[in-house]
């Protein structure tokens, strides 16, 4: 019998990493483990190449402005590639900074620059921060479910016709205004929810998981279901505190 699994790529861990995304690593790797298959993590610097047709999923996170600029320009060298691996289907999730890469425009203090174009989406500097705990309410794991995270961004994002992550319960989201919380393009997430993520959503990270396993083997893999006591535990915790206060 094949022993099935997932490399995942997290891109940057010397320059993105402001916001717990081992974190993340861990939770993806972790629930492939637990359950007996595969799980290869390779984390790439700024300096390597990196081979998206090899992964399976991609992390990439967010940092302070200048590691964003510098790793934005490393992705340019390699943006076909990025820009093949999500038409492909290929899974990845991007955070806070690395949200806003893949957009034409990425904000700065006081100003705007270069995104990687990748998605049409745009992000323009606001003249305060989002500062706090966000839950959203979401159906991109096929179910409406609540989604919780933290937000610290000055970046107001609009998202045009895209679909959003999820509608906003409680936070600011992409903008603060719209009430709309990250973007879906097929297999992409692209969020400013952070703390991290995964860790408190497991719900979304096997979503994630079994979109990578459907990618690649082209037929669904089971995912055998894990108690998440603790994980549940946290997760009621920060819903009902969030919302009820």
């Amino acid at each position: 019998m094949e022993n099935k699994g997932l490399t995942i790529g997290h891109l940057f861990p010397d320059l993105l990493n402001m916001y717990g995304d081992k974190g993340n690593i861990l939770a993806l790797r972790n629930r492939l483990l637990w359950r007996g298959f595969s799980a290869e993590v390779i984390a790439f610097e700024k300096e390597e190449p990196i081979p998206f047709d090899k992964l399976d999923i991609v992390l990439l996170g967010g940092g302070d402005e200048k590691a964003q600029l510098l790793a934005g320009q490393r992705l340019q060298g390699q943006r076909k590639e990025l820009l093949d691996y999500i038409e492909k289907g290929g899974v990845m999730l991007a955070l806070c900074g690395g949200y806003e890469m893949l957009g034409r425009t990425v904000s700065q203090e006081n100003e705007t620059a270069m995104g990687l174009n990748i998605l049409d989406i745009c992000a323009e500097a606001g003249a305060n921060r989002f500062i706090g705990n966000v839950v959203i309410q979401s159906a991109v794991t096929g179910e409406d479910t609540k989604i919780v995270g933290f937000e610290n961004h000055s970046g107001r994002m609009n998202i045009g016709n895209y679909k959003p992550f999820g509608k906003v319960i409680l936070g600011h989201g992409n903008n603060g205004e719209d009430g709309n919380c990250g973007v879906v393009y097929k297999n992409l997430i692209g969020t400013y929810l952070h703390g991290p993520l995964l860790p408190k959503n497991p719900h979304l990270t096997d979503y994630l998981l079994g979109q990578a396993f459907l990618q690649k083997y082209g037929e669904p893999v089971s995912l055998t279901p894990l108690a998440d006591v603790a994980e549940k535990e946290a997760y009621d915790y920060a819903v009902n505190r969030f919302i009820n206060g």
